[in-house]
């Protein structure tokens, strides 16, 4: 038996009481929505001296580097460094044979006694002589010729000393120092090998004091007196933000990059770095004007090229917001310059603007 249909009027009574139910819930769920206070945290635009940020890359360099080499020719008797190591200013890195340096210097002494000997006993002949010449037992000639004797043996002594200190500076050129403290960064000789002057033996690399080298655009050059901070980054170090003072300014431009160098140091020695390691900066030039500048969280940017903001407006006791298209300027320090559309002392928000209304009222929170 084929049972029977329901009545196509119930049917259709019931849908429509049931889509009534359903836009009646979402009106409801709307008024309510519209009703709730939204919590925002608001800042107060204020005017201050506007800055211009230029953006820098470049490296970390050492101030000295060196491709040191020995004053005299010889065979390498041993090399005390490797690559790598670290050595201070005097540290021993290489020494020559000096075999015939040092017989060299022996002969130079023995010489040098031998004729401070003969001095001596030329000064003992002469006050004897002074003695005799004033009983008239020995003519004032022989006085003389003793003391000419004795002002050709000082002139030999002195002859003799510097013949030494020769032999001995001679020696001293056999043995290579540090002139500075630093990394062996290269060796190019092994013991054994033949050296002469000029020949690089080892590289050093002074790693104290490094500076960080930026290649910084023409049009910046004249105002580098109005620079009021360096903020530097390394890509070694991610997480940290160093400040920086300019050391030196190499007033050269290049004439195919249209920049110059300049040369910065971090105020901090505690950071961790290494000649080579790529770094970048900011430098907050001031603009020598001001303006009304707000937190960049504020700013909402628009597919179209739009960009505005939620300014609080108090009314009564209660807070609505407002949303104004404004001009945006230069950015600092995690401000923007807003060049129209807002004046000092409106309050802004920076959280919580990213599904406001116009006139819908808000719950303000400080963001101090």
């Amino acid at each position: 038996m084929i049972p029977a249909l329901p009545n196509a009027g119930l049917v259709w009574r019931i849908s429509r009481y049931t889509l009534f139910l359903c836009l009646l819930s979402f009106y409801c769920d709307f008024l309510h929505a519209q009703q709730r206070q939204q919590t925002v945290v608001v800042e107060v635009a204020q005017e201050v001296a506007l800055v211009e940020e230029v953006s820098l890359s470049g490296s970390v360099i050492s101030p000295q580097i060196a491709n040191l080499s020995t004053e005299v020719s010889g065979i390498v008797e041993r090399i005390e460094v490797e690559v790598g190591d670290q050595v201070k200013a005097g540290d021993l890195i290489l020494k020559l044979n000096s075999e015939l340096s040092e017989l060299s210097v022996d002969a130079a002494r023995a010489e040098t006694n031998q004729a401070i000997e003969e001095l001596d006993d030329t000064r003992r002949r002469l006050a004897d002589a002074k003695r005799l010449a004033q009983s008239s037992n020995l003519s004032v000639n022989e006085v003389k010729s003793l003391a000419s004797r004795e002002r050709i043996n000082i002139a030999g002594v002195e002859r003799f000393r510097a013949a030494q200190k020769r032999q001995e500076a001679q020696l001293d050129r056999h043995t290579l120092r540090a002139p500075f403290g630093g990394v062996i960064s290269r060796k190019q000789v092994e013991q054994g090998e033949w050296v002469t002057p000029g020949q690089a033996v080892v590289e050093l690399v002074a790693s104290d004091h490094l500076l960080i080298e930026f290649q910084a655009p023409q049009d910046i050059f004249a105002r580098l007196g109005k620079v009021s901070a360096i903020y530097t980054t390394f890509d070694a170090l991610p997480d940290q933000v160093m400040t920086a003072h300019i050391e030196i300014v190499i007033p050269i431009v290049n004439p195919t990059t249209r920049t110059f160098i300049i040369r910065t140091a971090l105020d901090s020695a505690d950071a961790q770095l290494a000649p080579g390691m790529s770094a970048s900066a900011v430098l907050n030039l001031s603009a020598g004007s001001r303006g009304v500048v707000i937190n960049r969280d504020a700013l909402i940017r628009y597919p179209d090229g739009r960009v505005t903001i939620w300014v609080v407006i108090q009314e009564g006791r209660q807070a609505k917001v407002q949303e104004r298209r404004v001009e945006i300027g230069t950015g600092f320090d995690g401000k923007i310059a807003i060049k129209k559309g807002l004046s000092a002392g409106s309050r802004v928000v920076v959280l919580g603007n990213e599904a406001l209304r116009d006139g819908q009222i808000v719950t303000v929170k400080s963001s101090d």
